[in-house]
């Protein structure tokens, strides 16, 4: 393994980021909970359909290494990039042994240790939630285009600003979570202390009409779970997920269901 120390002095983006990731294990939460598991197979399915054993792929904001090790154990060319320092310890930890997984710790926005058109699968699946400068967010779309080959595939998850409102504003703070996301003419907000960042799905997708890419598709990948485990009678079996998998995947793209699923990937071709 080897590792590329994040260059300058940390900003409050980093320290927060890296205040929260401290203290939630995201490996768990893709392991552990229904919403997590669906997210990680509809994810893993999408993947599946565009790479396969000894493709290049690179993911950037790896976290813990739950896809990255995951996909390196199944034959591929993986290089990850994480920027929370713990998450990175774990990212090594978790990928010892595995020759084909390379990991640095650095930032969506500056993959200077990368060299153009390396990879024929990128995936940008942390980085988004948390940029909000529009300089920042250019960065990291236009680096992660610059490393991937021409006709390369390139996947950006990213959070619907709705459903962040369902999963977490109706226990009594619905004013709060809204004068949090929203402008008083319900436009719209960025800004570093919301550690989360939501958008609308056009509003996500114009982010990339004067890029060198071609739109593929807008898919959902959780759905509106999240808030419903948290119900006293919300069950789910081993049987009832398996069906749930594959019912949720031939639904993930509907436009009409976009807004209401939390997790989401924009995915597109480089030309």
């Amino acid at each position: 393994m080897e590792e590329m120390m994040v260059r300058g002095k940390e900003n409050k983006r980093e320290e927060i980021i890296s205040s929260f990731y401290n203290e939630y294990s995201e490996a768990e939460r893709l392991e552990r909970s229904i919403h997590g598991r669906l997210e990680f197979a509809t994810t893993m399915n999408y993947i599946h359909r565009y790479a396969g054993k000894g493709t290049k792929v690179l993911e950037i904001g790896a976290a813990t290494g739950r896809y990255s090790v995951a996909l390196a154990k199944e034959g591929m060319d993986v290089t990850s990039i994480e920027l929370v320092k713990s998450n990175y310890d774990m990212l090594l930890e978790n990928s010892k042994g595995l020759e084909n997984l390379r990991a640095y710790q650095g930032d969506a926005i500056d993959l200077g240790m990368l060299k153009d058109n390396s990879f024929e699968l990128t995936l940008v699946f942390g980085p988004m939630y948390h940029l909000y400068e529009s300089s920042d967010i250019n960065k990291a779309i236009d680096e992660a285009i610059r490393v991937t080959k021409k006709d390369g595939i390139i996947m950006f998850a990213f959070i619907s600003v709705f459903a962040i409102m369902y999963s977490n504003y109706f226990t009594g703070n619905w004013a709060y979570g809204q004068d949090e996301n929203f402008t008083e003419d319900y436009r719209i907000k960025h800004f570093k202390e919301q550690l989360f960042t939501g958008y609308d799905i056009t509003e996500f997708e114009d982010l990339f009409t004067s890029k060198n890419v071609q739109w593929i598709t807008t898919t959902g990948v959780d759905g509106l779970i999240e808030p419903l485990e948290r119900r006293d009678d919300f069950a789910v079996s081993d049987k009832d997920f398996e069906a749930l998998s594959k019912w949720y995947l031939a639904f993930s793209e509907k436009r009409e269901l976009l807004g209401n699923t939390n997790h989401l990937l924009y995915i597109c071709k480089k030309k």
